[in-house]
């Protein structure tokens, strides 16, 4: 997952409206009061000038007089057209008022309100048009829902790995019970003040802790939880906000998809497609690079202000694939899948890269991931893409892996020509990425790429052993004397993050060595000594040293990522076996989509 974060939403200069023909709010505040105006003094005349009635038939209704004296003739009595008159004059009255009463409302409104309405009437327009034939998420096509091997586990044979396993569980708990107690409904948990908490990272999207967390309750059958949470989904999660791609898809649509696919349960379906037809406007830039700011009310997107000469990122713009493949099978619309070792910056309109800056951490990282995750998703037949991850992770070995003088494998990052000797926490996902990948080598390789997978486990291992609270910076440097420690203050806080226990669990399920699990649960005791509070789990801001400052944010990814990885770490190899499922970046698992099946049956998954 990217450091990066998402500044305020603001207005894109020189952006045209949607639609050519629209007025903007102000436009349409000055029409309603001209025509409000213009009804007021037109009908005031006529309802208090002297013979108000004959200027109303004579003028209005003149051509219907004539055609009543035309059938009648001289002689027949015009009691009957002055009582039509008063019926007609009455109606106009009341019309007249309800308008009045419509505009007074309106105006007495506050803007975005006003905003709001205009919006809500777009909506029912579009949903009208999608009832007569378009893509309607209400009534999408038929699926045939078939739960893939391994959803939920069973009870390991080994008493110790089983009585480590309940305890993470009981961890699950502890930290979900906290945010339903002090948090329900925010993105996040601030465990020491109790209370909700929502950082700009995720614009304005809200409940990104109960979609996050929904297949982590599953798997460990916490059902009781997760019918709560999808109670939630169906009656709050509302997507008519300003949002981060990258982490919305991840986080969200990685989130529905994975619940649905474990579940069955239809809303989760449902809420992804929808959220995902609101992203697919992401997508309309020049290159077709996808912003990385999102409106989902209006669909105006805009480009990310990091100092990257307003591009777009490669770990957000390359990190689509597997959730948006999908969006296309349950969906029916071969659009997302259609949209969805460089640099790491992109710009939108241009085309052109940014920054001169390579890294397989942060901003890089699950570009290089998706790569091996879209061929292993694919059945193994999606050849581009694995050819795409074998020749980057090439490159990675000769231009950016490094070996310090005490023996330490890390992979540095490359800026402006230079090597620099970093390695960040994100980065340590590597080792699991490359122990995944190893298989499918060439056979000459294999071996070698889990020797290097082994390297980095270690390296990221003496990350957090070196740390007075034995858990491990956000990034930690082989220069100046010092291996795999953190030499600046603003690299020495934890943030709960799972890179390390996922590298652990991928090792532990190609090996079998216990070193992983044992060093799985060295985090799971550093965790409860210094991360647990009353009402949750907290990062800390330095873990050098010796009393833990708590930073007061338990993040989402704690209870999607960590806490899944360890149960996962103690749990048997058929628990979402690798030969079935594939986990997104957000460590949420989505099936293997099996070519001889669904060439057969389009529609069936799994």
């Amino acid at each position: 997952m990217p450091v990066a974060t998402l500044l305020p939403f603001t207005a894109t200069p020189n952006r045209k409206s949607a639609s050519p023909t629209s007025f903007r709010l102000t436009e349409k505040f000055i029409l309603l009061l001209v025509f409000s105006a213009f009804i007021t003094l037109c009908f005031g005349a006529i309802f208090f000038l002297p013979d108000s009635s004959k200027l109303l038939s004579g003028v209005f209704f003149h051509s219907s007089a004539v055609e009543t004296n035309t059938r009648t003739g001289p002689d027949s009595s015009d009691s009957g057209s002055a009582g039509s008159e008063d019926r007609i004059l009455a109606k106009i009255r009341k019309d007249h008022e309800k308008a009045l009463l419509e505009a007074k409302d309106t105006l007495q409104k506050r803007t975005d309100e006003i905003q709001d309405d205009i919006l809500k009437d777009k909506e029912k327009v579009i949903k009208e048009a999608m009832g007569q034939g378009g893509n309607d998420i209400n009534n999408l096509p038929f699926v045939e829902y078939r739960r893939p091997p391994g959803a939920t586990g069973h009870e390991p044979l080994d008493p110790e790995t089983r009585e480590r396993r309940a305890k993470v569980k009981e961890m699950m708990k502890h930290a979900w019970d906290g945010y339903r107690r002090y948090a329900w409904g925010s993105n996040e948990l601030r465990p020491v003040s109790k209370q909700g908490h929502s950082s700009n990272l995720f614009g304005s999207i809200k409940g990104a802790t109960i979609v996050d967390a929904l297949d982590t309750l599953y798997i460990m059958e916490m059902f009781e939880e997760f019918d709560a949470a999808t109670d939630w989904v169906e009656k709050n999660l509302d997507f008519n906000v300003r949002v981060s791609v990258f982490e919305v898809n991840i986080r969200f649509v990685g989130g529905l998809l994975s619940a649905y696919y474990l579940s069955g349960k239809e809303v989760f379906r449902r809420k992804a497609v929808e959220l995902g037809e609101k992203l697919l406007p992401a997508f309309k830039t020049p290159t077709g690079i996808p912003w990385a700011l999102l409106n989902l009310k209006s669909g105006i997107g805009r480009k990310l202000a990091l100092g990257a000469g307003c591009s777009s990122i490669l770990a957000e713009y390359g990190t689509l694939h597997l959730e948006f493949i999908h969006l296309s099978r349950l969906s029916g619309n071969p659009e997302f899948g259609q949209k969805g070792l460089y640099p790491n910056y992109l710009n939108p309109n241009s085309g052109q890269w940014g920054q001169h800056h390579v890294s397989v951490g942060g901003l890089g990282d699950s570009f290089y991931e998706y790569l091996l995750k879209a061929w292993l998703m694919s059945d193994k037949t999606d050849e581009e893409g694995k050819k795409m991850y074998y020749d980057a992770l090439q490159a990675i070995e000769t231009n950016l892996m490094r070996k310090s003088s005490g023996g330490l494998t890390y992979i540095a990052e490359w800026k402006g020509g230079l090597l620099e000797h970093k390695m960040g926490h994100l980065t340590c996902f590597a080792g699991g990425m490359i122990a995944l990948g190893a298989d499918g080598a060439p056979a000459d390789k294999t071996g070698h790429q889990m020797e290097q997978a082994a390297e980095i486990a270690r390296t990221c291992h003496e990350s957090y052993a070196r740390t007075a609270l034995k858990l491990g910076p956000e990034a930690f440097r082989f220069d100046g004397g010092v291996e795999a420690i953190a030499t600046r203050q603003n690299e020495k806080y934890f943030i709960l993050r799972p890179e390390v226990i996922e590298t652990y669990m991928y090792m532990w399920r190609f090996t079998h060595d216990p070193k992983y699990r044992e060093w799985g649960w060295e985090a799971v005791q550093a965790l409860e000594r210094h991360c647990k509070l009353e009402g949750g789990y907290s990062g800390v801001r330095d873990v050098y040293a010796s009393t833990p400052n708590h930073d007061d944010v338990q993040q989402s990814f704690y209870l999607a990522e960590t806490l899944k990885y360890l149960y996962l770490l103690f749990s048997d190899d058929d628990h979402l076996a690798f030969d079935h499922w594939v986990f997104n970046t957000e460590a949420h698992p989505l099936p293997v989509i099996r070519r001889d099946k669904t060439e057969a049956k389009p529609n069936q998954v799994e």
